[in-house]
């Protein structure tokens, strides 16, 4: 008998096999194992043998089809990581079969029956809808923690109150330990002496030799099931250690713990002078969510410049720009850089910039969109650096882009100017026959025919408003 295979990441969090069997328009029936159970996907299958197309952790549903063997089927499942086993009654079988029952039960393989008028659809679409929920709730709490974070780092002692925050958040014990091992400051409830033990160990192996940025070290296993976690907040001998028993095991857990991990090494680098820190502080606030009332007091007076980054080489080192407020994703994407309004912003060799039009600091969520709208059009012009334009939508529009398309459009009226001005006018006096007529000094008769002739030309029709602002903003471009 095989082992079984390490399940597949999931693309949303897992849900449990009792909130499934808690949807009573589905009226599923558990004949074995554990409700606890978590599922990771759906599958359908009337393999004898499903165990080559099973990805580990999910909930197989079948109508026994070529079940001839329910031991044997057990035993496949079980092997292939399967979750847990749904079995339709009708219309093979009238109920589920006693040896498939024994058979799960023991090898502990979790079984529901599922009723004749639920399809298997329903169940599929049942675990999806749970997924999707439990994402939804997954990302509430952590942007709920990531603003509950950054509102704790602009305190007046804000590492106390940052781990204070990240202890609640986890349900566990947050600390810092300076780099001989001792404790620097902890929140949260009191660790077992196993515990203790334990994560004192996983922080020793951080605070090593070998330290590097953001180092980490985790252990899924801990005493009591107790998840145990280790991350460096800086290099070299005066770097801290950050370690954490949490309560949980969830993704969710993970992306509030490297939040704290970045607010926290920017709260306690020993390199940063206080207005740079403050400065760092503010711009981590605005990238978690925080309100840019709270945020301006840390960045001063002066206006700002949001400029957005995109390399050809996801390694490269971003372009600092001269400026010490970077955020750099860790996956290569684009590069946002905050620096002050006065700073001029030229090209950088490999990539290409996007720059915003100086901004007050309670301004910068709109500078952020328009440097990331300005990186757009460097890419699509192949331009090293793109700057907001400001004008209205007509600014947004590529000069040379524009005149052609306005050529173009504009084209069945080359060589005749009376109709190109006739056109001009009546449109800016909003359709008016007589008003037209008065400032080209025709009779209004003329105009109607220019205008007939213009509509004919261009297979347009000009009575409708849309068609009459792209023949306005095309004659501003010829």
């Amino acid at each position: 008998m095989g082992s079984a295979p390490e399940p597949l990441v999931p693309f949303a969090p897992p849900v449990r096999l009792a909130a499934l069997l808690a949807r009573r328009e589905l009226g599923l029936r558990l004949v074995a194992g554990d409700p606890a159970t978590e599922l990771h996907w759906v599958h359908t299958s009337e393999m004898a043998d499903p165990y080559p197309y099973l990805l580990g952790g999910e909930l197989l549903l079948t109508a026994g089809v070529q079940l001839a063997d329910p031991e044997r089927f057990v035993v496949r499942v079980v092997e292939a990581g399967a979750a847990a086993l749904g079995f339709g009654v009708t219309p093979v079988y009238d109920t589920v079969p006693d040896a498939l029952v024994a058979a799960c039960a023991r090898h502990g393989l979790p079984l529901l029956e599922v009723p004749p008028g639920t399809t298997f659809t329903a169940v599929a679409r049942a675990v999806w809808r749970l997924m999707v929920d439990a994402r939804h709730h997954e990302l509430r709490r952590v942007t709920d923690a990531q603003r509950a974070l950054a509102t704790a780092a602009a305190r007046p002692d804000p590492v106390p109150a940052v781990l204070r925050v990240l202890a609640g958040r986890l349900g566990g014990r947050a600390a810092l330990y300076a780099p001989d091992g001792a404790e620097y400051a902890a929140a949260g409830r009191g660790l077992t002496p196993e515990e203790g033990a334990a994560l004192d160990r996983l922080v020793g192996v951080v605070a090593g030799a070998a330290r590097r940025p953001s180092a980490a070290a985790d252990s899924a296993g801990g005493p009591g099931g107790v998840r145990l976690v280790a991350y460096s907040l800086g290099t070299g001998r005066e770097g801290l250690t950050l370690g954490l028993a949490l309560a949980r095991h969830e993704e969710a857990d993970q992306r509030i713990a490297e939040t704290a991990m970045v607010l926290l090494s920017l709260l306690t680098a020993p390199h940063q002078g206080a207005d740079e820190a403050a400065r760092s502080t503010a711009l981590v606030r605005l990238l978690l969510g925080a309100g840019p009332a709270d945020v301006a007091p840390l960045l001063g007076e002066a206006p700002w410049t949001v400029v957005h980054a995109r390399g050809a080489d996801p390694q490269a080192p971003p372009p600092a720009l001269g400026s010490p407020l970077v955020d750099a994703p860790r996956d290569g994407g684009t590069v946002r850089v905050l620096l002050p309004a006065g700073r001029e912003v030229t090209a950088y060799p490999g990539w290409t910039l996007g720059v915003s039009a100086p901004a007050a600091p309670e301004d910068l969520a709109a500078a952020d969109t328009q440097a990331a709208r300005a990186l757009r059009r460097a890419e699509a012009t192949h331009t090293g650096v793109a700057r907001h334009r400001t004008g209205g939508f007509g600014a947004l529009v590529d000069p040379d882009e524009a005149a052609a398309h306005a050529r173009t459009l504009l084209g069945p009226l080359t060589g005749t100017p009376a109709l190109v001005e006739t056109l001009r006018v009546w449109l800016s006096l909003h359709g008016s026959w007589d008003r037209t007529a008065g400032a080209l000094g025709v009779h209004r008769n003329t105009v109607r025919q220019r205008v007939a002739r213009c509509a004919a030309l261009l297979d347009a029709d000009l009575e409708d408003a849309e068609t009459r602002m792209e023949l306005w903003f095309a004659l501003r471009w010829v």
